[in-house]
């Protein structure tokens, strides 16, 4: 195991790069192979270490068997397995999944009767109690059901990115493997294409979301949001409106509109009594991070955040609004996969926003009846964040997608003029 500090810009980080170095060339890796190196003694073929079968049965021992190992300049790794886990095969088959671009996921097929878990291996590492280990552990604290059982994880210590202190932090989490569950992103884009109504799921998933928050509420700390942490979200929403504007062109006609919207939430102060409330959310939630369980209904799994943010901020109470604004963006996401490159005024794109508006009828009306009855000081307050937090969620599409698929823009451009009429 490598970790080593990069430097990106004015910003230096710690990157973790697994790698597995064979005498002899490595029978089915050649997918993985990254080289070849003469160390003095002799050619060695070196592999990427998460598709190497050799690395992951030596991370299983280590995270299964709470032991610790020493590397060079100060860095060390510890594995920390949760007493009450089920049964976790040592050395079954195991795969990488693809796709992921921040992190490295690796399943392990369970064997003899034992689960198959999954084990996410963090890229970058920043100093500190990793999200998805700490928030994992306070809900099961609760007895919540919703989200897969942990495992366990390993943590280290490396040289911070300057090289002046050792710092820590975790390395991986671990978890159960939901076998037989479909992915949400992928069933709600298949419903869409075919006319299919997902209104069921979509409430049956506002329900979750809400007892998920409701958990998070009970084992982590809750705070009502003051009025500068209201001052400090207004600020944000401005920085991401001058970026979208600055990259993208296209949203000049609705500048006006976004900037009356956030001058609406600077100056509408709650009542006390109606103060949104600051908790830990999922953080980065929309339908790729969710599972269907025939036997357990919806479980949501990666509250890890976004992984490029800081870990401070990742771990910061937040509004849980911002989580239900994120799934509703993934609604509208869905139903426009197939239509995105079609006219505004063409009969499909009409379609795709009647299967999006159902979805989030249902989801919100659900999200809502399992949160609990509110007054409508705390309706009209509500309304605004959540209207608030779609249109931020809208304008951040908007840069990504000039930035990475320009085709692929006027899904968040029609969405804010369909946010900015209501």
């Amino acid at each position: 195991m490598s970790l080593r500090g990069i430097t990106g810009g004015s910003a230096r980080q710690v990157v973790q790069v697994p790698l597995t170095f064979r005498n002899s060339r490595g029978a089915g890796l050649d997918h993985a192979l990254l080289g070849r190196v003469d160390d003095g003694g002799g050619h060695r073929w070196v592999y990427d270490g998460t598709h190497d079968p050799a690395f992951v049965s030596a991370w299983l021992r280590l995270l299964l068997g709470n032991k610790v190992t020493i590397g060079d300049g100060g860095s060390s790794a510890r594995g920390v397995r949760h007493t009450g886990d089920h049964g976790v095969s040592r050395d079954g088959p195991s795969r990488v999944l693809r796709g992921e671009q921040s992190n490295t996921s690796i399943i392990v097929d369970g064997t003899n009767g034992a689960g198959s878990i999954i084990i996410k291996l963090f890229r970058v590492l920043q100093a500190g109690e990793n999200p998805d280990a700490v928030v994992a552990t306070a809900l099961a604290s609760t007895g919540c059901q919703r989200i897969p059982r942990r495992v366990g994880w390993v943590e280290g210590s490396w040289p911070d990115p300057e090289g002046s202190h050792v710092v820590h932090g975790h390395l991986a989490y671990a978890c159960e493997f939901i076998e037989g569950s479909q992915d949400a992103w992928r069933s709600a884009r298949r419903a869409a294409a075919t006319g299919t109504s997902f209104a069921a799921e979509a409430a049956a998933l506002g329900t979750t979301t809400a007892e998920v928050h409701a958990a998070l509420a009970a084992a982590l700390p809750s705070v009502p949001a003051s009025p500068s942490d209201l001052r400090a979200l207004a600020d944000s929403l401005d920085a991401r409106l001058r970026l979208a504007a600055a990259v993208a062109p296209t949203i000049g006609d609705l500048r006006r509109m976004v900037e009356a919207l956030f001058h609406e939430l600077r100056t509408l102060a709650p009542h006390p009594a109606a103060a949104p409330v600051l908790q830990r959310i999922h953080g980065d939630y929309h339908l790729g991070q969710v599972l269907h369980s025939p036997s357990r209904g919806w479980v949501l799994f990666d509250f890890e955040g976004e992984p490029l943010r800081p870990l401070a901020e990742r771990s910061r109470p937040d509004l849980a609004l911002r989580d239900v604004a994120g799934m509703l963006r993934s609604f509208d996401y869905a139903a426009h996969y197939e239509t995105h490159a079609l006219p505004a005024g063409d009969r499909a794109v009409s379609v795709a926003d009647e299967w999006a508006r159902e979805c989030r009828a249902a989801f919100l009306g659900a999200y809502r009846d399992a949160a609990g009855a509110t007054d409508a000081a705390h309706d009209e307050w509500e309304h605004l964040l959540l209207r608030t937090f779609e249109v931020d969620k809208a304008l951040y599409e908007v840069v990504y997608e000039t930035w990475n698929r320009p085709d692929w823009v006027g899904i968040p451009l029609h969405a804010l003029r369909r946010l900015l009429r209501t």
